[in-house]
């Protein structure tokens, strides 16, 4: 009986030492993970397992996947480490998990959009920086949830709202906000997110992670439900700085079938991280410190006293007035028309009401919308004089004005039939609108422990100087190394049903 207790005991052990190694796994940054691979200290194999291991103990709490493709990463990881044995090493990406959110196509499982219309579908081929990712190594080890068909704050799923790791009431951010909390509460190594008027750099302000929305046409957006073409870019999502810039040195590149796709030749945004920012002059913008929440105010005004000091230091300045383009919603209306006539039910309701409003009137009339798209051609091509007049290298703002806002107050707006506009609380659109690189970092916690954001912005193509500044602030503060405080025992809360 003694050696049965005793055999029992240490299998716990056992069991227990394995738990411990393969979340110390999950907690290595993608340079880290990469690295290791590489040496051979660690396979894909052993990286894949420990990532859907630490997804089957956690994403019933997060919801932030919708698909894991167990099956599917664990064949990847293999026949990647059979590569790596026999002298193949792809760079970087290899054997490393990687998640997408779930509007990106991919043709080996669903593309579900975060909609019950698109619950079966799945896609003939890959989004053209899916196939890009594979052919880098990356390992694809899920779907990641967001707001249906990204037109939102992530509040509304088919599948239920993605819950920030740092306190499962509160909101992750939109509408990438499964890849904001699968990357914060370490379920994958990176991930794919898309940004219309801030979705990738809300939820990692919100999940106090690293997200960049690159220059315009930079990226790719071939193979990814559209929201606004015109404004639509995707982008990595991922820890730290450096990992960013990693994945963006795969996603990067022109696409001739993608008609938002720019021909730009080819930089190494990992070596432009060691670029100095001793000399960079940086520009805080009027407009966009108005209504700050008092912990964000305190959290950006000690970032501005690091930046600094690592930098040339700042003055206030002025960017153009972002205004969207006139009849902007003609373009979401002309992907999701013939779905709103013949299958409406099977939208979510606030997204219904906003659809079949669109229809109604065609999204504005055919000439405010060639008007709108002239006038944000010119602003595209004049808003980098800002810089130069002003004499500033980059902007920096808050990423968001708030702090992130619990589900049921969200929930409750979404489904209210009398809101009116809400006020201005993140400052991300705008860059949207200029089609500027622009990347959230985090810089400060409230007194209730949620994450705050900083964003770096600047002209066209300064991608490379926008990574280098995150870097450079990265390295000066300790930030990036919180972990939320979750755990397997932390309750999950409901949340109320939208009406």
């Amino acid at each position: 009986m003694k050696l049965l207790r005793h055999s029992v005991l240490l299998l716990a052990v056992v069991a227990s030492v394995a738990l411990s190694a393969a979340e110390d796994l999950t907690k290595l940054t993608l340079a880290e993970a990469s690295a290791m691979i590489r040496s051979g200290k660690v396979t894909s194999v052993q990286l894949t397992e420990a990532c859907l291991a630490r997804i089957d103990t956690y994403n019933d709490k997060l919801d932030a996947f919708i698909t894991v493709m167990k099956a599917q990463a664990l064949a990847q990881a293999r026949a990647l480490d059979a590569e790596q044995k026999s002298g193949k090493f792809r760079g970087p990406l290899h054997g490393v998990p990687i998640a997408l959110k779930d509007n990106v196509d991919t043709a080996n499982a669903r593309t579900t959009g975060g909609s019950a219309l698109f619950a079966d579908r799945v896609p003939a081929t890959d989004a053209t920086i899916v196939t890009r990712l594979v052919a880098a190594g990356a390992v694809i080890i899920g779907k990641t949830n967001l707001q249906e068909f990204a037109m939102g704050g992530g509040e509304t799923s088919f599948y239920g709202p993605a819950r920030n790791p740092w306190n499962l009431a509160h909101n992750t951010g939109g509408s990438s906000a499964g890849s904001g909390a699968a990357i914060s509460a370490f379920l994958a190594y990176g991930a794919i997110g898309t940004d219309t008027g801030g979705s990738i750099r809300m939820p990692a302000s919100f999940s106090g992670i690293v997200g960049i929305k690159p220059t315009y046409g930079l990226v790719p957006i071939r193979g990814i439900i559209p929201l606004r073409v015109s404004m639509d870019h995707a982008g990595p999502m991922t820890r730290t700085v450096e990992d960013a810039a990693i994945m963006l040195n795969v996603l990067a590149g022109y696409d001739k079938l993608d008609i938002t796709s720019v021909d730009h030749p080819a930089e190494d945004y990992v070596a432009a991280l060691k670029q100095p920012v001793s000399g960079f002059k940086l520009g805080l913008p009027y407009g966009y410190f108005d209504h700050l929440d008092p912990e964000v105010k305190a959290a950006f005004e000690a970032a501005i006293v690091v930046l600094n000091k690592i930098t040339a230091g700042s003055i206030e300045m002025s960017l153009p007035p972002a205004v969207r383009p006139l009849a902007g919603g003609a373009e979401t209306i002309a992907w999701h028309e013939a779905y709103v006539k013949s299958s409406a039910n099977l939208y979510m309701l606030p997204e219904r009401r906003r659809l079949e409003a669109l229809a109604k009137d065609g999204g504005g009339t055919a000439s405010d919308y060639v008007k709108g798209m002239w006038e944000n051609q010119l602003l595209r091509r004049t808003v980098d004089d800002a810089f130069t007049t002003a004499g500033v290298d980059l902007v920096v703002v808050p990423t968001h004005r708030i702090l992130p806002p619990l589900l049921d107050d969200l929930i409750k707006k979404a489904y209210d039939v009398k809101q009116t506009d809400p006020a201005v609380t993140s400052n991300c659109s705008p860059f949207n609108i200029f089609g500027l690189p622009s990347i959230s970092i985090p810089c400060g916690f409230s007194k209730d422990g949620l994450p705050i954001g900083l964003m770096i912005s600047g002209p066209h193509f300064s991608d490379g100087k926008v990574l280098a500044l995150a870097a450079a602030y990265e390295k000066a503060t300790e930030w990036h190394k919180r972990q939320p405080p979750l755990t397997p025992e932390t309750p999950k809360p409901a949340v109320i049903k939208g009406t």
